[in-house]
């Protein structure tokens, strides 16, 4: 998802509704879910894309530190 981020990825879950995940893979040996939301609409929220580059931004400068 480049909205997101370098390296962001989006898994998308059809199950009695629209379900979206958000994570990053990329990063070391781990996974690393950013957001994880229900999507309503065709569009996904601006919301939903800020709360998932605060918590790429948020991943990215502890491991810078």
């Amino acid at each position: 998802m480049h909205t997101v981020g370098k390296g962001a990825r989006e898994i998308r879950i059809q199950e009695r509704g629209q379900y979206r995940v958000i994570y990053l893979a990329n990063h070391g040996k781990a996974i690393y879910v950013l957001h994880a939301f229900r999507k309503k609409t065709r569009k996904t929220r601006h919301s939903d894309i800020k709360l998932a580059r605060a918590a790429l931004s948020k991943l990215l400068h502890r491991n810078m530190s």
